[in-house]
């Protein structure tokens, strides 16, 4: 989910609020986490989840009497949660487990594998950020070579599905590389974040490409 509303000292330019409506659990520790910056986390149960929709790394407070496994699948967002009592904070990698950061990856590719039509469209509408440097060479492996190959064949026709990325664009492994870039936004050291929304946005550029992948993806399907 996403909204989108003006700013009044840049009309121009658009803040995206992102909300997630349900995540993934990576961690979770009923007696609470011991290492946890925050006093109150260390003795309540608590699960550590990474967002669905975008991303975010979140701490969850369960309900009372609900026991959460990795991997499983909640809804965190408006209205009646099943099993999730509210969401605690956002937190950032280095705050995860050495469990939750090991599931990470395979959660992350999970979504990427199961939302093609959504992050095909990176391949279609990303742009250059400097005179130099395009969107799409911060992707592992995706050179001048086939950053010019990409352009051509998307001039021609949007690439549909990670098959026709392999076929016409020449990308090995789509999903691979795709995990690959969102772990590393994810790891927070980048100066340029394609698809997570940096906590700290100090020396850093979102270039906020997920939601307009969402609502392009969207409008594709009600054709």
């Amino acid at each position: 989910m996403f909204r989108v509303y003006r700013t009044k000292q840049q009309s121009r330019q658009r803040k995206i609020e992102l909300m997630e409506d349900y995540a993934y659990i990576l961690d979770y520790l009923p007696s609470g986490n011991p290492i946890d910056v925050h006093v109150e986390h260390r003795s309540k149960p608590i699960a550590q989840a990474v967002g669905e929709d975008y991303f975010m790394l979140l701490e969850l407070a369960p309900k009372r009497g609900v026991s959460l496994s990795p991997g499983e699948r909640v809804y965190i967002g408006r209205g009646f949660r099943e099993k999730i009592a509210f969401i605690y904070c956002r937190i950032d990698y280095d705050a995860l487990t050495s469990f939750a950061k090991d599931m990470l990856p395979q959660i992350v590719e999970k979504i990427v594998t199961e939302r093609e039509k959504v992050f095909v469209e990176i391949f279609n509408i990303a742009q250059p950020i400097t005179i130099k440097l395009h969107a799409l060479e911060l992707i592992p492996t995706i050179g001048k070579k086939h950053l010019r190959i990409i352009l051509e064949e998307r001039k021609r026709k949007p690439f549909e599905s990670y098959k026709d990325l392999v076929e016409r664009g020449k990308i090995s492994n789509p999903v691979k590389l795709l995990t690959e870039r969102i772990l590393k936004e994810l790891m927070g050291r980048e100066k340029y974040y394609l698809f997570v929304k940096p906590i700290t946005t100090s020396g850093t550029i979102y270039l906020g490409y997920l939601p307009r992948m969402y609502a392009i993806a969207s409008s594709r399907e009600t054709r």
